[in-house]
């Protein structure tokens, strides 16, 4: 409840005070930072909510391969992996559990409609055709309806920049592991396009840690094609599309009832195709004042496990999306927001649908003072409907200085598979005809502080969380809503430019997350965090050191997992303004950790590439 009455009286001082300071001095990097999932085009300083923001420069500065090592960088958020290369990647947000996480690629949910929970496996999203990473932390339903529960990632794919251009680039690394690809791209007043391929090939390793006897190792393929363009209409009309399609082919371990986290070698395999596409248009009237946005979606994937070659289980799933959103500046002060969603999923013979309205509203009572709500009404052909809300406010008495408060609600509508399932060796003859949404209400306020001449920057984020009618699996009627979950935090962050060339950040989580009998949940550590350390003279060299840390985490009733830090180093070389050397080494000190209990992690390991650029 302290949480709760913090925001509440800090969201009534920042509306009782707009006129004490309003300070139009010289703006920072943060008034200029535009966060898109919020569906107003705020910036960072107006939101009122936490975001954290991880930029294709951020991606290239670490060696990131693929989004799931760039969105675990982010404070509130714990990854587990089934195993490197490959292996069944979950994101949680705050203690949420993976299911309630939504998942955008350019707008566009990507939530497995076949899986149980609707979750997104993060370890086949590549990283190299990625322009930026929006993780918008906490309920935002009212923005972006069901599962979107705990928050939402919302990846932004890269935009064609003006002339003719392009790249490619090949690296070779440790466990026989290859990753090359190319791009190339034009754009003028007409229009604009880019077309984009990326591959990868690992002998990899044991799935099920090689510190167990597990000596098989277990590959990964993967081919990523990503495409972007549009035509400009005139009148500040535009239609464009955007693609992204991948297939996977991952070897993984086997159940093994007396194993270390009940795995062991296996001759399994999965094959998965993914495709995520859209085609919009974009009109503006009222001297470019009201922009009217409409968009179709559409995402599939289709999944074939294999053993011993012989194919077993099998799963297919799609979405359409169809969206219509206006935007209406009124003036300096009033903006508004406004839409209609219908998404239909289908998963095997079963689908599902739901349509949705939604109304937002922005409110600057002074220069200093931006107030945020919104209101959505989702109703699902088998659920009813349901109405969440959101208020946000962000005061910024002075250009160095942000105060943030919100509040807002979520609901996840039963997965396809939860409401469909019937429990045969429960002695069940239906599915459970009771589901119910799962829901959460919670609260957070911060402050974010940057000095004067930009050097430093620090944040604090305070965040309350209750869900309710949780989903899971019982004996007595499969899948029920049985679970009710707390989660209460504090995520902090800073940087210092401690040179020219020399700089330095980081972030700490703190995340106490209980189910309703007062028992933590599994797989969210209460501390984590990360530093890194970058180096960016004048010259042609620059490199950075990121340090993680992640602390125990309970794995199950009985068992926890040992906390853990890597390091990991990344440098580059430019020959020239078009071949670029770059190289990097992960876990260099050679930890022996797990994310899951009985899952291995790769050791001391790293890799070499060039970048050409024309």
């Amino acid at each position: 409840m302290y949480f709760r009455t913090a925001l509440l009286s800090a969201v009534s001082l920042i509306s009782a005070t707009p006129t004490l300071a309003q300070d139009t001095t010289e703006t920072t990097t943060m008034d200029t930072v535009t966060v898109e999932g919020s569906r107003l085009n705020q910036t960072a300083t107006e939101i009122g909510s936490s975001v954290s923001i991880i930029t294709a420069d951020d991606i290239d500065q670490l060696g990131f391969d693929f989004a799931l090592d760039a969105v675990a960088s982010a404070p509130g958020v714990t990854v587990n992996q089934n195993g490197s290369y490959g292996g069944l990647a979950n994101v949680r947000i705050r203690g949420a559990q993976s299911g309630q996480t939504l998942v955008l690629i350019d707008g566009v949910p990507i939530n497995d409609p076949a899986s149980t929970s609707g979750a997104v496996d993060f370890s086949r999203i590549d990283a190299e055709n990625i322009e930026r990473i929006e993780v918008l932390k906490g309920p935002q339903s009212t923005l972006w309806g069901t599962d979107a529960i705990g928050g939402v990632v919302s990846i932004t794919t890269k935009e064609p920049k003006d002339g003719f251009g392009g790249t490619a680039f090949g690296e070779y690394g440790s466990y026989n592991t290859f990753r090359g690809g190319a791009s190339i791209e034009h754009g003028s007043k007409q229009g604009d396009f880019r077309l984009a391929l990326v591959g990868t090939s690992s002998d990899g390793i044991s799935k099920a840690d090689e510190n167990n006897g597990n000596s098989e190792a277990d590959g990964y393929e993967n081919l990523t094609f990503s495409a972007k363009g549009g035509v400009n209409l005139g009148g500040a009309a535009r239609l464009a599309a955007d693609l992204v399609w991948s297939n996977s082919d991952t070897d993984f371990d086997v159940f093994s009832g007396g194993a270390q986290g009940s795995v062991a070698d296996g001759d399994n395999s999965n094959e998965t195709e993914e495709l995520a596409a859209n085609i919009s248009l974009i009109t503006t009237l009222f001297d470019d004042r009201f922009e009217n946005l409409f968009l179709v979606g559409y995402s599939d994937i289709d999944r074939q496990n294999f053993s011993a070659g012989v194919p077993g289980f099998a799963a297919q799933g799609d979405r359409y999306l169809y969206r219509y959103q206006g935007t209406f500046t009124v003036n300096d002060r009033n903006k508004i927001a406004f839409g209609a969603e219908r998404e239909e999923t289908r998963s095997g013979d079963n689908d599902a649908n739901i349509d949705g309205l939604f109304a937002l509203y922005e409110f600057k009572p002074a220069e200093v003072l931006t107030l945020t709500g919104g209101l959505r009404v989702d109703d699902q052909d088998d659920f009813g409907t349901e109405t969440t809300g959101r208020i946000a406010a962000a005061y910024n008495p002075t250009n160095t200085l942000t105060l943030r408060a919100s509040w807002g609600q979520g609901f996840k509508a039963p997965s396809i598979f939860q409401s469909t399932y019937i429990c045969g060796f429960c002695g069940l003859t239906e599915p459970n005809g009771e589901l119910r949404p799962e829901t959460s209400e919670a609260f957070d306020i911060g402050l974010d502080w940057r000095s004067q001449d930009g050097k430093t920057e620090l944040g604090l984020t305070v965040f309350d969380q209750e869900s309710e009618d949780l989903i899971d699996f019982s004996f007595t009627a499969g899948y029920e809503n049985i679970e009710f979950v707390e989660s209460q935090g504090v995520e902090l962050f800073g940087s210092h430019q401690l040179t020219e060339s020399l700089r330095i950040s980081g972030n700490y989580t703190y995340i106490d997350a209980q189910d309703g009998n007062g028992d933590t949940r599994l797989r969210v550590p209460e501390h984590s965090s990360d530093i890194t350390v970058s180096y960016d003279p004048d010259g042609p060299f620059s490199g950075a050191v990121l340090v993680r840390y992640n602390g125990e985490e309970q794995n199950s009733a009985t068992t926890t997992v040992d906390s853990w830090t890597r390091v990991d180093v990344t440098g580059s070389y430019d020959l020239n303004d078009r071949i670029e050397l770059f190289g990097r080494i992960e876990n260099l000190f050679d930890e022996e950790y797990q994310q899951i209990l009985g899952y291995g992690t790769p050791d001391l390991s790293g890799s070499i590439g060039i970048r050409l650029r024309y």
